[in-house]
């Protein structure tokens, strides 16, 4: 699809703590889909080719990475928009309670170094957004090639075991692979350079 580019923006930056991006437009009547740290969308614009009959909102940090999804939706037609934001400060304000069918969370910035992992993506007030805007009985899906990032969401998500339920049993990763028929890039990278990918299913209580 595009150029990949994957500079890295701190998400506690003073910047992001006052909401600055454009509020989403959503169709009444439509299933909603949200991809948190969506990049360049590819997840999403292969979700919206085969079923374009549902909202698709990918919430990123990058602003320039925003403007290019929302011109190359506005081009091809389909319904996919990208929202300019910290999801961890303001995911919850962009969408009614219990109004999201699925969120998906596809390979996060890993934040290898140790002073830097307060900066990952998953932590106890993301879950607590996305418990908010998930309906009763909706998913929250999750991927990683970093074995150390996909343990950490592990462990954050069975702490909140009174909010959701894990598909695959209590501290396990899901092993039946990618079940929405869309990938990332970086999914769609790991299977041709066969990596592994650890994936988690969580549904909402």
């Amino acid at each position: 699809m595009r150029a990949r580019q994957r500079q890295h923006v701190n998400p506690l930056g003073f910047g992001f703590e006052t909401f600055r991006g454009q509020r989403p437009r959503l169709q009444p009547g439509r299933r909603t889909e949200v991809e948190v740290g969506c990049a360049d969308a590819q997840f999403l614009f292969e979700r919206a080719a085969v079923d374009p009959k549902a909202n698709y909102v990918g919430i990123e940090i990058r602003d320039f990475l925003v403007a290019e999804v929302n011109r190359m939706a506005a081009e091809l037609a389909l319904p996919v928009q990208s929202i300019f934001c910290n999801a961890n400060n303001h995911l919850s304000e962009l969408f009614a309670v219990a109004s999201v069918d699925h969120v998906y969370v596809n390979f996060p910035d890993p934040w290898f170094k140790h002073r830097h992992r307060k900066r990952r993506m998953v932590d106890t007030t993301l879950v607590r957004h996305i418990h908010r805007i998930l309906q009763p009985g909706g998913t929250l899906f999750f991927q990683s090639d970093v074995w150390s990032v996909a343990l950490a969401a592990l462990d954050v998500f069975e702490r909140h075991d009174d909010l959701f339920e894990n598909l695959a049993g209590e501290w396990s990763f899901w092993k039946e692979g990618n079940p929405y028929g869309a990938r990332s890039w970086r999914e769609q990278n790991c299977e041709q350079q066969e990596l592994p990918v650890w994936r988690l299913l969580f549904e909402r209580l």
